[in-house]
């Protein structure tokens, strides 16, 4: 530590980050055990065991939210998780660096918006009313078609948004591991005659399949997370059914009825939930010969 001071300097603020933000707050998680009361603090507070787990799952909401929740994950995965990958392979053939520059800094522009804006945008853009998209279908004689009121089309708004805004970013990780690649093999499929596509599948793929791999995951140990604000602000009456997730349902009892335990009990199940996916899919690829998360 002496030798390496001023690196363990370096690494402090992360460090006071996890420890203050992700390890602390694991002591509040007896509450969940507890009909927990601020005014008698947590060690005074009456034990409840399991009773709030059973209240949950129970509960006649509980089938909805898991549903919703899994389904957008699930659509997430299928959809978002793969594109970062082809951006990467795409802007890794660019020859121009200065073009590849260009088109790296517009894609990763919508990362920095927040999702208000963002929704403002969606609603600016495909409003019923004052959408721009439905008044170009109107003046052509269309019917204005509910966007944002269709619960048909509720899920794969929430994917292509999330695609659009997180897409770019998602290249970075991505892009670094193909500038590990060597560049003698590139050069030796061109001796063999290997066109673009086939460098791309058979060099360029599985060099950075650890990462794929890895990035994978740790994506399955939030798959109970779909991101509380983007859904937040795009649910509406119309679509509460297939909107309301774990998190919505969370802030409803915890923030706003003070359902302190309760809430609790539901963030300690998705937490399990996350833990759990997270080793089998680790065992898993392992298994066919990957380096996995550990």
């Amino acid at each position: 530590m002496s030798r390496d001071k001023y690196l363990y300097l370096l690494a402090l603020p992360g460090l006071l980050y996890f420890i203050i933000f992700k390890y602390v707050p694991i002591g509040g998680l007896i509450i969940a055990f507890q009909d927990y009361s601020p005014y008698f603090g947590i060690l005074k507070s009456e034990w409840v065991g399991l009773e709030h787990f059973e209240r949950f799952f129970s509960n006649d909401d509980f089938g909805m939210l898991l549903r919703n929740t899994m389904m957008i994950s699930l659509m997430n995965i299928v959809f978002f998780f793969p594109l970062p990958i082809l951006l990467s392979l795409m802007l890794n053939e660019l020859r121009s660096m200065a073009y590849k520059r260009i088109v790296q800094t517009v894609v990763y522009i919508p990362h920095f918006l927040s999702w208000v804006l963002i929704s403002g945008l969606t609603y600016l853009m495909l409003s019923q009313s004052e959408g721009l998209i439905n008044k170009v279908i109107h003046e052509f004689g269309g019917e204005r078609i509910g966007f944002l009121t269709d619960p048909d089309m509720f899920w794969g708004l929430l994917t292509v948004q999330v695609m659009w805004k997180e897409a770019g970013w998602g290249t970075i990780i991505f892009l670094a591991a193909i500038a590990g690649v060597d560049p003698q093999l590139y050069e030796a499929a061109v001796v063999d005659g290997a066109g673009r596509f086939r460098k791309m599948w058979h060099i360029t793929l599985p060099a950075i399949r650890n990462v794929i791999v890895i990035l994978f995951i740790l994506r399955l140990g939030s798959v109970m997370d779909v991101g509380f604000e983007q859904v937040y602000l795009m649910m509406n009456g119309a679509v509460s059914n297939v909107a309301d997730v774990f998190d919505t349902y969370v802030y409803r009892n915890g923030v706003q009825q003070g359902q302190f335990s309760y809430s609790t009990a539901i963030g300690l199940f998705k937490s399990i939930v996350g833990i759990v996916l997270v080793v089998a899919a680790n065992k898993l690829a392992k298994r066919f010969g990957e380096e996995g998360v550990y």
